[in-house]
């Protein structure tokens, strides 16, 4: 049983039926606390599925991090920012109608949410280690232009099936 402490508990109870379908798990909450029960990897599975929630990914994509190939990672941008203006900083990085951080998303397959100073990133291990470099880039003062060449050249490639994983279950009916 794992107890998490959440300022977006009314979003998740509100899909709770959802979430425990998709999660294999049980959520009940005492007022910010949201607690969840289950066998300790689907516990784990949902516990890395909500703190993204709050850190106000939707519930969809949310749900990605399901599949243990994803991962959730977070930039604090006043780490890496030498500059004291950061809304200048933000500005630079979610662009002119939100095309820097689109394209960004676009190039390196994941998904960003920016929330006041930080930036979460949900996807595959080596896009987001793209994404990573691609963003710091962009806060420690890169030009886009050169940001989106960065990601052109280092675009992942998709992962061949050598056999290794094991095969999904295929299901038969007899008539």
């Amino acid at each position: 049983m794992k107890h998490i402490i959440s300022d977006r508990s009314r979003v998740i109870l509100q899909n709770k039926d959802h979430l425990e379908k998709s999660l294999n798990i049980k959520i009940t909450n005492k007022g910010k606390v949201i607690i969840i029960d289950g066998i300790a990897e689907d516990e784990y599975l949902a516990e890395r599925v909500i703190h993204a929630i709050n850190f106000s990914f939707p519930i969809d994509a949310a749900l990605i991090l399901k599949d243990e190939e994803n991962i959730f990672h977070i930039i604090n941008i006043k780490d890496i920012s030498k500059s004291s203006n950061l809304a200048r900083v933000r500005g630079r990085i979610i662009g002119t109608e939100r095309k820097t951080l689109d394209n960004i998303e676009n190039l390196t397959k994941c998904i960003l949410v920016l929330k006041d100073n930080k930036i979460g990133i949900i996807g595959y291990n080596e896009d987001v280690e793209n994404a990573i470099r691609a963003l710091t880039s962009l806060v420690k003062g890169s030009k886009t232009a050169n940001v989106y060449s960065y990601l052109e050249k280092h675009h992942s490639q998709p992962i061949l099936d050598l056999g290794l994983k094991p095969a999904k279950k295929k299901t038969t009916t007899f008539k």
